[in-house]
């Protein structure tokens, strides 16, 4: 017995853009050098990007042909509401990280996000936030001294006090 496949909702759509993104990915490459030799800049980028466009197309192309749909729901199965509620925390996380800082803005959304997934109490997101973050700016600023975007805190400033206090004034 052979079962054919059916098309889940949105896949279509899907196909057609990463087609459409690996054409223009192919048209970038193309402009790095042109089509000059095979040891130009732009051959392995051209070379990558063609083999997208050909199995992107072909994958496009089997989903024109399988007209059936399978039982999902696009909203409900693919893409439900908890999803976009969380694609927007991250898009309002990096419109804030500059103006505000690494602080406040992880702050925020780590307590909003734990507060919207949990639905738990305040006292336990703000806690659960306040010691995921320490954790990542101690790892990331402390030890490794990964520069984060200062904004409304003064961080300069209260590491150097930390430094102080535990180096001592000579």
């Amino acid at each position: 017995m052979h079962d054919k496949r059916k098309r889940s909702a949105g896949e279509l759509g899907f196909n057609g853009l990463l087609f459409l993104g690996s054409l223009i990915l192919l048209w970038n490459a193309y402009k790095i050098s042109g089509f000059e030799s095979l040891s130009s800049p732009g051959s392995l980028p051209m070379a990558v990007a063609f083999a997208m466009v050909v199995s992107s197309g072909l994958i496009l192309l089997e989903n024109f042909r399988t007209p059936d749909r399978d039982g999902t729901v696009f909203l409900r199965d693919i893409l439900p509401p908890v999803i976009i509620v969380m694609m927007l925390f991250i898009a309002g996380y990096a419109v804030l990280l500059v103006p505000l800082g690494f602080l406040p803005t992880s702050f925020l959304f780590l307590f909003l996000s734990i507060l919207y997934l949990q639905r738990g109490g305040l006292v336990f997101a703000v806690s659960v936030s306040l010691f995921a973050l320490i954790c990542v700016y101690v790892v990331f600023r402390v030890i490794f001294t990964v520069l984060m975007p200062a904004g409304i805190v003064p961080e300069g400033e209260i590491l150097a006090a930390i430094g102080r206090f535990f180096g001592g004034a000579n």
